[in-house]
């Protein structure tokens, strides 16, 4: 996706979610797809990368979009309460925790002291991006 593509995308998704506020209100990634890019998607994984990077970057940015896997109303939305994020936020460290414990296991460590290892390459400014896939 080229920047003016990207920059456009980002204002469309803002303003779809400006009318999705709070958790009932998520709006299912199809519709959102289709909503910001005016067609619908073909493959559900590989035609909305886009569309989940762009979600990614305004993450980063600080804007507050939560999400849902509800089996009966998932989807993404602009958190409207503490509560809201706070769901959100501890979802999202269970799924890193089981993450950096599978890694852990693999490497035949313990996870408090793989924490503690990057702990420590934080603090050196060892820990950056790892080496592209190939």
């Amino acid at each position: 996706m080229n920047k003016i593509l990207k920059t456009e995308a980002m204002g469309r998704l803002l303003a779809i979610l400006t009318r999705h506020i709070g958790i009932e209100k998520a709006i299912g990634m199809g519709e959102l797809y289709t909503r910001v890019y005016g067609k619908p998607w073909l493959h559900r994984i590989n035609d909305t990368r886009d569309l989940r990077h762009v979600i990614t970057e305004l993450r980063n940015k600080g804007v507050l979009i939560g999400e849902t896997r509800s089996q009966t109303g998932g989807g993404y939305y602009l958190a409207r309460s503490a509560h809201e994020l706070k769901m959100f936020f501890d979802r999202r460290k269970h799924e890193a925790v089981k993450k950096l414990a599978m890694i852990a296991n693999m490497q035949k460590i313990g996870l408090p002291e793989l924490l503690g290892q990057m702990q420590l390459n934080l603090k050196e400014g060892t820990y950056g991006n790892p080496e592209p896939e190939e």
